[in-house]
């Protein structure tokens, strides 16, 4: 038996004031795992709670491209080595619960007008996003990690994109081993400039990196962004290992918020 805990970011940058309605999503989260529930329904169940608060670049609140659309991406990983991802979606509110079906498939991802199509098949919602104005500098996508009392360790993240980026555009998010990474005994998740992210492939070489040294998290995900990131870049991370309290790193302002059982 291992002890549940969750932890959870709303994107690295400058923003609103989002600390509070990460702890909405956390406690979501927490009275999953303390009822037995999975660490998967626990993140998908947070991230639900973080797409449908504005505040957020995610679900209802993520932002326009510069042709006026609103493109959603959201991705899941277990470390039992499922995964599912979603990219440039439209009229879906919550894309994390289209990825979470991907995770029992054949296929992992899905994109686009495909992406669309296979939702409406399946009876997920086909919603119009209202989206919001792009605010520059501002990347509050959002991340949650899970470990149930079995073991189970997952990840979910969502986004709307960065501000004043092409439709068709891919960040990080959505991406495996630069949004987010998970394996056994440890997940990571990052915030921020996706293309930064992205190149570094940073979720990944920040798991490698604490799985295969002395490092602790903070060491390792530290090292991530001193080494690896041009400080220039907004970026954060989270992770979560098989034992103890989740925690958050950034080079700038990351609102995080987590929780863990006794």
């Amino acid at each position: 038996m291992h002890i549940p805990a969750v932890i959870a970011h709303g994107g690295a940058g400058p923003g609103p004031k989002r600390k509070t309605n990460l702890d909405i999503a956390v406690k979501k989260a927490s009275t999953i795992l303390k009822s037995g529930g999975s660490a998967i329904d626990a993140v998908v169940e947070a991230c639900v709670i973080l797409e449908n608060d504005p505040v957020f670049n995610a679900g209802t609140g993520g932002v326009f491209r510069t042709d006026g659309s609103v493109m959603l991406d959201a991705s899941i990983q277990t470390c039992d080595g499922r995964i599912g991802f979603i990219i440039a979606i439209e009229n879906s509110p919550n894309p994390i619960r289209v990825a979470k079906a991907l995770l029992d498939e054949e296929i992992n991802g899905l994109t686009g007008d495909g992406a669309r199509k296979w939702a409406d098949e399946r009876g997920f919602a086909n919603l119009p996003v209202e989206g919001r104005e792009p605010v520059e500098g501002m990347g509050d996508t959002v991340g949650v990690i899970a470990r149930d009392k079995n073991g189970l360790f997952a990840c979910a993240t969502s986004t709307g994109g960065c501000s004043y980026r092409p439709p068709g555009r891919v960040g990080d998010v959505p991406l495996p081993g630069s949004g987010f990474w998970t394996e056994k005994g440890i997940s990571v998740a990052a915030t921020g400039n996706g293309e930064e992210i992205t190149k570094k492939l940073l979720s990944y070489r920040v798991s490698e990196k604490i799985s295969n040294s002395d490092f602790s998290l903070f060491e390792g995900m530290n090292w991530g962004l001193v080494e690896l990131i041009d400080n220039s870049k907004s970026v954060g991370l989270i992770a979560l290992e098989l034992e103890g309290v989740g925690i958050g790193v950034a080079n700038t302002d990351m609102p995080w918020s987590s929780w863990i059982g006794s």
